[in-house]
């Protein structure tokens, strides 16, 4: 039978623990300090995105898996940003990590930036439009050669351009 006394200290551990940090939120593009090109108000960004794209690249939130129709193209070309535009990734990295997540063993020179995600229990590495700031996913270090890294992207963060080759 849990006591007052248990609960109370489970409690008190409890708020200890949020304090120190190990269960921040991802923090937000405009809070995390870093200054980008493209800059827009939230109204402007839900406008020109949508509610999803607008969740996925500007709240941090994770399409569901198996959901994008980028998971399965195949054609040659450029993955751009969904929010501005600028190309960061190209097909030539793509390839089936079987999570259902497009996914990628690199980005394009110059294309992204990364933080540290401390959401979830764990600390992860959280790759961003290094232009607008859009949110994209995850690096982990689970990838093929040649850098062994899986860039798990939402596609609703990503158009794609096929390129005739």
């Amino acid at each position: 039978m849990t006591s007052r006394r248990n609960f109370l200290t489970l409690g008190v551990a409890l708020a200890a623990w949020v304090a120190s940090g190990k269960f921040a939120p991802p923090a937000q593009a405009s809070e995390s300090g870093e200054t980008f090109e493209i800059t827009r108000t939230d109204e402007e960004w839900r406008t020109a995105l949508g509610e999803a794209q607008y969740r996925i690249l500007r709240q941090e939130d994770t399409e569901r898996p198996f959901s994008s129709a980028l998971n399965n193209e195949k054609r040659n070309g450029i993955f751009h940003c969904a929010g501005c535009g600028l190309p960061v990734y190209s097909s030539e990295a793509k390839y089936d990590s079987g999570t259902g997540w497009p996914s990628f063993w690199q980005s394009l020179p110059g294309a992204i930036g990364t933080r540290d995600d401390n959401s979830l229990f764990m600390t992860r590495t959280e790759c961003h439009c290094r232009r607008c700031g859009g949110h994209f996913g995850h690096i982990f270090d689970d990838g093929p050669p040649p850098t062994g890294k899986r860039h798990c992207i939402n596609g609703l963060s990503l158009t794609f351009a096929p390129v005739d080759v």
